[in-house]
């Protein structure tokens, strides 16, 4: 009898035992949990944050394995993060085991990629429970309430393309040159030196240039030398006797071409020209240049130069025969300026002979205007007259992509870089396309290909931002006065850079003054809130409905702005 009851009690315990571990989880309280941050934020274009569960002692079932998953519920919608799983003692798995007497506190990662009507929503948790072979829900608890999206301003649509700029010259230099040779210590002009093709090309070019009502002549240079062999006071009267006989020969050739209208005729003489001999011994294949050289390095003075060349015996007859011939000579340098069309000729050619313009001449017509549709027409037939040159496709891009014609922009940036692959404006432009699309990995490539632009840093500015590092996006932006540029300051709590940039803006918008309402509610500034939000809704009225759900705004009373 007492085996009998024995055994009873043991079967009565068992099932107590097995009723225990069957028993249902419990619901989870919504104390058990902290959000950071809550509200949620924008970092970049996700909504990350950690939800961390404090779970109590005896509250977790040893037989039970729980999903939680994070669950962003907004108006038109939800999205979910990814799911974290929670076992007891008694499950084999892999999730994360949760102790039955102790508990304990465990972080679940949440991230959400951000979509404009998330700023008005609610996180809940919601729990799948399975125990044994039974599988049951548990109510969702809500663990934080909106998001703030400010970081979601940033804007690579107003960021500025590169402009590939034109070489246009009102005024370009040309020097027409001719050397004299003159015979050793002699400083007469011989007639066959008269007669060169370099003589006769510079006394062409500059009875050319006279008669060019485009064209100045600014001066005539006359440089007259001796070779650096004989004494230096000799060779000093030399220089400056054939300096005098090549002015002579200068100004009679002038009046004779009736060539008056020139600035003037400058003069000088040295003595040896040793600068002259240095380049044409380096030139040269002379035996032991190194050794002549040397020994210019080693002595400045010329008369100690001269001996110890002189010295060289082996050497010195080459040098009397192929070098310093060529040092006993004057030489004629006019300068001419070329006067390029003026603005008023260049637009007048535009309207009605574009195809008379070159290539930089049509380029510059463009920056003469600042009307978009006048640009756009400039570069558009630039394109067609010169479609090989990169710059015209990569300026009418330009104009398309401020204007907003993001698909038309990106043919024409694809244009230019399949002209020039190594343009860095082409590339940079592409990289803000890539922006614009969402594609950050192509957007870093292309900045990559674009160093030395000073258009790239605000690009980098919106591109860091996009990433969610604020703190490289304030560094790439610099000194940039734009919005961008503020919302970085703003991130990274910067609110007396943020104000002095937004105040520097020389043409504020919308955003701008948002962005200023948004520093006002940081710094808890009521009247600079209320103000700068009436002037961004009188200039975009889609911004009252953003700032009704903007928690940057939450304890703030906007009735009177918002006119709700």
């Amino acid at each position: 009898m007492k085996r009998l009851f024995s055994r009873a009690l043991l079967f009565v315990g068992a099932i107590m035992m097995l009723t225990g571990c069957n028993k249902k989880m419990s619901q989870f309280a919504a104390d058990y949990f902290t959000t950071n941050p809550n509200p949620l934020e924008v970092v970049g274009t996700q909504v990350p944050a950690v939800v961390t569960a404090n779970v109590p002692a005896k509250f977790f079932k040893k037989n039970a394995e729980v999903t939680v998953t994070p669950v962003l519920v907004y108006a038109g919608g939800e999205a979910t993060s990814t799911p974290y799983r929670f076992q007891g003692e008694k499950v084999r798995g892999n999730a994360t085991v949760v102790p039955y007497n102790n508990g304990g506190s465990y972080a679940i990662p949440v991230n959400f990629t951000y979509q404009p009507a998330m700023q008005k929503s609610e996180l809940f948790l919601d729990f799948n429970v399975t125990q044994g072979k039974k599988t049951y829900a548990l109510p969702r608890v809500k663990v934080a309430n909106g998001v703030i999206a400010t970081a979601a301003l940033a804007d690579a649509g107003t960021v500025d393309p590169a402009l590939a700029p034109d070489k246009f010259q009102r005024i370009i230099n040309e020097k027409y040159t001719a050397d004299i040779l003159f015979l050793i210590n002699q400083a007469n002009i011989r007639n066959n030196q008269l007669t060169t093709a370099q003589m006769e090309s510079f006394n062409s070019d500059l009875k050319n240039a006279a008669a060019d009502t485009s064209r100045v002549i600014e001066d005539i240079n006359i440089s007259s030398y001796a070779s650096p062999d004989g004494p230096w006071e000799f060779n000093n009267k030399l220089a400056q006797r054939r300096e005098s006989t090549t002015n002579d020969y200068l100004t009679k050739k002038l009046k004779k071409e009736a060539i008056t209208d020139f600035g003037e005729i400058t003069k000088q003489f040295t003595a040896e020209d040793w600068e002259g001999f240095k380049k044409l011994v380096e030139a040269s294949n002379i035996q032991d240049k190194e050794l002549i050289l040397s020994v210019l390095s080693m002595y400045k003075d010329p008369e100690q130069r001269e001996r110890e060349i002189h010295n060289l015996s082996n050497v010195f007859e080459t040098l009397a025969e192929t070098i310093l011939p060529q040092l006993r000579y004057s030489r004629l340098t006019a300068s001419v300026n070329v006067i390029g069309k003026s603005d008023e000729q260049i637009n007048a050619f535009f309207d009605n002979d574009p195809a008379a313009l070159s290539v930089d001449e049509i380029l510059y017509a463009a920056t003469l205007t600042e009307d978009p549709a006048r640009q756009a027409a400039i570069y558009k037939k630039a394109t067609e007259l010169y479609s090989n040159d990169f710059r015209t496709w990569n300026n009418l891009g330009m104009v398309q992509y401020q204007a907003g014609n993001i698909e038309a922009a990106k043919a024409c940036f694809t244009r230019a870089a399949q002209y020039a692959p190594a343009a860095a404006e082409a590339q940079m432009n592409l990289g803000l396309i890539s922006l614009m699309e969402g594609d950050y990995a192509a957007a870093n490539r292309a900045f990559g290909n674009a160093g030395g632009l000073k258009e790239l840093g605000d690009a980098l500015g919106v591109y860091y931002l996009k990433q969610g590092d604020a703190a490289a996006a304030v560094k790439a932006f610099g000194d940039s006065k734009s919005n961008n540029a503020a919302l970085s300051q703003i991130i990274v709590k910067d609110y007396g850079a943020a104000r002095s940039t937004l105040a520097s803006i020389t043409e504020p918008d919308a955003v701008t003054y948002y962005l200023t309402a948004i520093l006002g509610a940081r710094t808890n500034n009521s009247q600079l809130v209320t103000s700068n939000l009436r002037q961004a809704i009188k200039l975009d009225q889609n911004l009252a409905k953003q700032a009704a759900n903007d928690l940057e705004f939450a304890k703030f009373n906007l009735q009177g702005v918002l006119g709700n």
